[in-house]
């Protein structure tokens, strides 16, 4: 496989006019997506274990996660119940027919940033990863892959957290000459979740990385259609980035090379926004504190409510639809200033 000069390096190296140039002239991957390492590895798990446990649910039931903060301290609100919540589809009222805290499994898949200036996954980092997938519910399955130019299925849905470790202790080597493809890595890490994740627990995709944004890469679908596929797995999107200087400046000018880009109109993806989008969070610190970020990360998903409905809408047409989480007026004169964090949207299932 010829090397890639990554985007990332050029911005840093050069005026915007050439990094954009060189986005343009991206090469063509030999894969495509039919062809992938997660297919292959997802057809390979369901022949093997035919008896995977797969528990049928009403596929119009629409089920939320929310998030409550106190908007000052960032602290968990956990005192909350069915009749604090409402919810709008559309802008129409929908009745939540089920609640719960804390009650239903996670599906937590790893995706690790390998490509690059920089290498972002330092023993430190490996380190928290290993510490904070000990501290989840025995009921809690996790998965990891790795990402640069193509994804790779490390380690599929598992219970056993020492099989998670040995995973997270093979993940291969940073490569310094390959991109940082965040589109085909959300659309496997979509299609993938979509397949093994539990289809009654919470879904979340956890990406740890030090750049949060980059151009589309040319082996996968665009941002649209990567974006619409994440939605459809109902999956919350997180990130955890390890900040150094180096970080700042790599991400920096990713940024502002995309935000350039996009007046060009080309295909950009951002991990924050599709966290915000799906009611997730990205956390930074020091790669030396990161085991603190990451244990928080996981609490504030055990802490996240569950809520449930059967939409207004019955038709069946796998349309987009907006989706608006808040708390009631009474629940909020006790409480002081809230932040609620959930999805805004989600695909209507197909008849």
């Amino acid at each position: 496989m010829r090397k890639i000069v990554p985007t990332e390096r050029l911005a840093v190296l050069a005026t915007l006019l050439i990094l954009l140039l060189f986005v343009t002239l991206s090469p063509q991957r030999r894969k495509d997506f039919l062809n992938s390492n997660v297919l292959a590895q997802t057809r390979e798990r369901k022949i093997s274990n035919p008896t995977l446990e797969v528990v049928k649910v009403d596929v119009d039931l629409v089920t939320v996660d929310a998030l409550v903060l106190q908007k000052d301290t960032a602290r968990v609100v956990g005192d909350l119940k069915r009749e604090d919540f409402q919810i709008l589809e559309d802008g129409k009222p929908q009745e939540i027919t089920h609640f719960s805290q804390n009650s239903l499994p996670l599906s937590v898949l790893l995706m690790i940033d390998r490509g690059g200036c920089l290498d972002a996954y330092s023993w430190e980092v490996r380190n928290a990863a290993i510490q904070a997938v000990a501290r989840l519910k025995p009921t809690d399955e996790v998965a990891v892959m790795s990402y640069h130019n193509d994804t790779e299925l490390l380690q599929e849905f598992t219970r056993d957290r020492s099989k998670v470790a040995r995973a997270l202790n093979r993940v291969p080597p940073h490569d310094e000459a390959a991109n940082h493809c965040i589109n085909k890595a959300f659309f496997d890490a979509a299609n993938y979740m979509e397949s093994a994740g539990n289809p009654v627990g919470r879904r979340v995709v956890i990406f740890i990385t030090g750049v949060t944004r980059n151009f589309d890469c040319d082996n996968a679908p665009g941002a649209k259609t990567v974006t619409h596929a994440i939605y459809e797995s109902g999956s919350v999107v997180c990130g955890l980035v390890p900040v150094t200087p180096e970080q700042k400046m790599e991400n920096g000018a990713m940024r502002w090379a995309t935000r350039m880009g996009g007046m060009f109109k080309l295909s950009t993806m951002n991990i924050k926004q599709i966290a915000d989008d799906t009611g997730g969070e990205v956390l930074s610190d020091k790669p030396e504190i990161l085991d603190q970020t990451f244990v928080t990360l996981m609490e504030h998903l055990r802490s996240r409510f569950s809520l449930a409905y059967v939409s207004s809408n019955k038709a069946r047409d796998g349309s987009l639809r907006k989706l608006k989480i808040d708390l009631t007026p009474d629940a909020l004169k006790t409480r002081g200033k809230l932040v609620v964090k959930s999805r805004r949207s989600y695909v209507a299932p197909r008849s």
